[in-house]
């Protein structure tokens, strides 16, 4: 028995569109995780590149529970002494929307090369609209 492996002419890119108005943070992260990592595929392969491109729309819309919004803290180091810098979930949503649901799902993938090779299929757009159109993305829904 011998171990299947895909060919490179074998994986074909989709492209999914996800509305995420009114869908929780954790639940939207992981599905669309599950989506780039390309597990839903018969031909997955945890060595290989195989998920799908996947657009986000409404990311201003996302919702969190319980009392996230005031004690989720999101935390970066600017490389200085001294230059740890924090910020809570309510204020970052107000600002950058999209960076919360970038920083979620790419938690969930692997931490290498083929992971930020699959965090560049992701789109993330604050509002309704994206310029994807051209690709025809299928909706679908978490």
């Amino acid at each position: 028995m011998r171990t299947y492996s895909p060919k490179p002419g074998e994986i074909v890119d989709t492209w999914y569109l996800i509305d995420a108005e009114d869908k929780v943070l954790g639940r939207l992260a992981s599905e669309t995780a599950k989506l780039l990592l390309g597990k839903h595929k018969p031909q997955y392969s945890p060595h290989w590149n195989s998920g799908d491109h996947v657009i986000i729309i409404n990311a201003e819309k996302v919702r969190v529970t319980g009392k996230k919004p005031t004690q989720k803290l999101y935390r970066h180091h600017t490389g200085w002494r001294g230059g740890l810098r924090t910020s809570v979930y309510r204020d970052l949503q107000k600002k950058f929307p999209e960076r919360i649901i970038q920083l979620a799902v790419k938690g969930m993938l692997p931490k290498n090369k083929l992971g930020r090779a699959m965090a560049k299929k992701l789109r993330v757009y604050a509002g309704p609209d994206h310029p994807h159109e051209a690709q025809k993305p299928q909706a679908i829904s978490i």
